[in-house]
């Protein structure tokens, strides 16, 4: 990779924000002092410089293709920038505290572009999940209610009960009477009992109806059981004599 210098220089103390800085101990390739250094984290870039007020740096470390660990050295807290390949540079640097290495190593760590390329992948995912969640959410959260079937002998049509239409038999075998729209007759009325009062044994004789449900009016019916209601009160009248 071929980098212009005089670019990195103004990128380096340029006003752009940094990520992180602050002084870390670099050990050195050739020689195994540890330096103090002014280090500058933009982007995937570390730069370091001799002082806080330098104007170019000394250095730069392109974060791609490495991993960022803790390591043991003579340094306490300290870590290393460890690249693939047999031939590649290992840095080891060291911070003045524990809260300051922890920081450094999750900013370079994050600082790589593979690591927004699987930050990008999580979130589109995330994303996809949150559409396909509100697509489920507009159907009904709440289950359609069923409805209460009413006990019922008879068949049903469109959810209402109807009459049967095949003519049950009785059990002597013979079909129950119809009238002539062919619906099935009412059954008959119970006798009436023949009323007594008091403690007359001869009971108030009552005929029977002539009329039948099917032929007979409410005005039939008025007519003649007022027949009976006026037999009882005359019965009662003469028993106490006032007749």
């Amino acid at each position: 990779m071929k980098l212009n210098e005089r670019s990195l220089a103004f990128y380096a103390t340029c006003d752009s924000p940094a990520d992180n800085t602050g002084f870390l101990y670099k050990k050195g390739e050739r020689h195994t002092a540890y330096h103090r250094r002014w280090f500058v984290l933009k982007g995937n870039m570390l730069f370091y410089f001799e002082d806080r007020d330098s104007r170019e740096p000394v250095g730069v470390i392109i974060l791609e293709g490495c991993t960022v660990e803790l390591c043991e050295a003579a340094e306490e807290f300290a870590f290393a920038i460890r690249f693939a390949g047999s031939r590649s540079r290992t840095y080891i640097l060291a911070a003045d505290s524990q809260p300051a290495m922890e920081a450094w190593v999750k900013a370079l760590s994050r600082a790589s572009f593979d690591y927004m390329r699987l930050v990008v992948r999580e979130l589109e995912q995330q994303l996809e999940r949150m559409r396909s969640g509100g697509r489920r959410r507009t159907e009904p959260l709440v289950p359609p209610r069923r409805e209460r079937s009413l006990p019922s002998s008879g068949p049903k049509e469109n959810g209402c009960a109807v009459w049967n239409q095949e003519s049950p038999s009785l059990p002597n075998g013979t079909l129950p009477r119809t009238s002539h729209e062919g619906a099935p007759r009412p059954p008959p009325l119970p006798p009436r009992r023949k009323p007594s009062l008091g403690n007359s044994p001869v009971p108030v004789l009552v005929p029977e109806t002539p009329f039948t449900p099917c032929t007979t009016t409410f005005s039939q019916l008025h007519d003649w059981y007022g027949q009976e209601i006026l037999a009882l009160r005359r019965e009662w009248l003469e028993s106490r004599g006032q007749l």
